[in-house]
Formats: structure tokens, sequence, C-alpha cells
């Protein structure tokens, strides 16, 4: 799960990780995640590196606080993930994509039409 040559720090990946096993069902809204020390022990990285994966998730409202009990998946958390994930995803694409044509000389007319092209022929299939 872990991949010390991603781009992306390990209490992200962590952060991750947690979204993509309450996608997967593997957490329901009210359910328990796992802890800090859990996540520590789990992939042999430092507990205040999974506090702060838990942490994110907790300020993006997928997770919240039972004081004295731990985390847990919010209501409409799996809602909260996917909307986050189609927004970054979509941007980066994007980006990407207009990188690409000005690199190919590509108006932005041009590359209009091309977009017109693929949704028609997308919403053909």
């Amino acid at each position: 799960m872990l991949n010390s040559n991603s781009p992306n720090p390990i209490y992200v990946q962590i952060a991750e990780w947690i979204e993509t096993e309450i996608l997967n069902g593997h957490f329901d809204e009210d359910e328990k995640v796992y802890s800090q020390y859990q996540l520590a022990e789990m992939y042999t990285i430092n507990p205040a590196t999974a506090a702060k994966g838990l942490n994110l998730l907790f300020h993006e409202k997928i997770l919240y606080k039972k004081r004295g009990l731990g985390m847990f998946v919010s209501a409409g958390a799996k809602e909260r993930i996917i909307a986050k994930r189609k927004n970054q995803t979509f941007d980066r694409l994007v980006k990407e994509l207009v990188l690409e044509a000005a690199q190919l000389q590509i108006n932005e007319q041009t590359l209009i039409q091309i977009l017109r092209e693929e949704m028609k022929r997308g919403s053909e299939r």
C-alpha cells in the first residue's frame, strides 16, 4: 500500500488508503477505523505520521472523532470521497490536456472541436 517512491507523503498515502477502504465497503458510516497506533504498527511508520493522515480525513469531514474512542467514518463520507477524487482527477486531466495541446501547437478552437467530437463519440457508445 505505501510507496516510498511516490511523490505523495506517507501521511497522504495513509489517508488515501483509508478512503479506498471506505469506498470498497470495508468501513461503513459510523464504524471505527484503525487508530494511529494500529496504522503505525501495520506499516512500520511513526504514529505521528499516521495521526497526520487521520487528521487530514477529519478536516475533510470524512472521519469524525469520539472522545476517548477514536475516529469513525462520517455520514456521507463515501460521497465526499467520490466527489473529491472526481474533481482532482478531472482538474489534473484538463491541465495535462491543455499543456499537451500547447506543446503540439493546437489552438483553442481546434482543441474545443476535438473535445466536442470526442463527447459526441462518447455519447454514442
